[in-house]
């Protein structure tokens, strides 16, 4: 009994106990297309993770409660425009939480 007190956590429970807010899969596709550009346009980010209006506005307004996104509004005559784009906290969460996931899962292959 002793032994499994001292033993450290599996890298399964590691996972099970990562941060929601980013490894949710629609957020985490979210944060993860926002890597790769400095600022991108709502109908792109609709477009490439599939989600429904609704559903991608909901998950940015969580990410920007949760300082990790900063969506800005605007109108080019009257059409308005959405954008989106990583904080730099929110780049280094997202990154930081792509290493933890290749670490737990070079670790898993080699839990016993």
């Amino acid at each position: 009994m002793a032994d499994e007190q001292e033993r450290e956590p599996s890298p399964f429970a590691a996972l099970a106990a990562m941060d929601r807010l980013v490894h949710d899969p629609s957020r985490l596709a979210i944060l993860t297309l926002l890597l790769g550009w400095t600022e991108v346009e709502f109908s792109y980010l609709l477009a490439a993770t599939g989600l429904t209006k609704g559903n991608l506005s909901s998950h940015l307004a969580k990410l920007e409660a949760g300082g990790l996104v900063e969506v800005t509004k605007g109108h080019k005559g009257k059409t308005p425009w959405t954008r989106a784009k990583l904080t730099k906290e929110g780049r280094e969460t997202v990154e930081g939480h792509w290493n933890d996931l290749d670490r737990l899962r070079r670790e898993a292959a080699h839990w016993a």
